[in-house]
């Protein structure tokens, strides 16, 4: 497999509505989440976030019924056309879940899962790409002595920072998190934080969280959802920079619900 840098690309949607069965979910998003950017999605509970996330890497698959109307791209793949390699596709856009999802398996092997699945490095490349993604999520000084060690034995913050490292080993162009930091206390927190700033030189990185001090610390750009009130379908209300969501935004649902009066 290529083992240069990762060559971060934009993700683009248009027109799209995502349903459940005849139930219209998500309905006509427009949207561009650019290299080197990271995007913060924010709304309440039920607005479609984590479906809309989702859908950039087809996790939505495995939902029975679940279909896109509309055209999501990366770069210039159509992500949902027919002749599209979905397993090629999870590669090059990686996820990070709400919880830590370690699998029960060693440190090292944790990290090299998906180097494995395509065309395996030699040994001494697979360590040497092991221990880039370990850097690059900041846990390789912690785990270093104790690479064979079970990943369970890690704490929360540990796990979290070790998932996104196996998310990145593959080098992706776009990395995904859905609400990555909820289930940390405040320091695993901040550290998930920094390390985000540092992700967003090398990949185009798109976070869902309902953290609203999060979304103005770690974002540099803010997609405001909600649902809509007569067919409970989310949508996007408002688009901006980070800075102007959060001092002055133009939508009253936006202001309303940065502000704490909703949501």
């Amino acid at each position: 497999m290529d083992t240069s840098a990762p060559t971060p690309t934009t993700m683009t949607i248009r027109a799209a509505s995502l349903y459940y069965g005849i139930f219209r979910a998500v309905k006509e998003i427009n949207l561009c989440f650019r290299p080197n950017v990271v995007t913060a999605i924010i709304g309440p509970s039920g607005c479609g976030k984590s479906t809309l996330l989702r859908s950039l890497n087809r996790i939505n698959d495995r939902v029975a019924g679940f279909r896109v109307e509309g055209t999501i791209s990366l770069g210039d793949t159509d992500v949902y056309a027919p002749g599209t390699d979905v397993v090629d596709l999870r590669r090059r856009v990686g996820m990070v879940f709400q919880r830590p999802n370690p699998f029960p398996m060693s440190i090292f092997d944790n990290v090299a899962f998906g180097l494995t699945l395509y065309a395996p490095p030699t040994r001494a490349a697979l360590a040497a790409l092991v221990e880039d993604a370990l850097r690059a999520s900041a846990l390789w000084g912690e785990v270093k002595d104790k690479l064979r060690r079970p990943a369970s034995e890690l704490s929360g913050g540990q796990q979290q920072r070790l998932c996104i490292a196996r998310a990145i080993a593959t080098r992706p162009d776009v990395l995904l998190m859905d609400e990555p930091c909820s289930a940390l206390d405040p320091i695993s927190t901040l550290k998930v934080e920094e390390l985000i700033a540092e992700l967003k030189c090398s990949y185009t990185v798109v976070i869902v969280t309902h953290n609203m001090q999060q979304a103005a610390r770690a974002s540099d750009i803010t997609v405001m959802m909600n649902m809509d009130a007569v067919d409970r379908a989310g949508h996007v209300i408002e688009v901006g920079d980070t800075d102007t969501i959060f001092t002055n935004p133009k939508h009253p649902q936006t202001e309303a619900y940065v502000s704490g009066r909703f949501g």
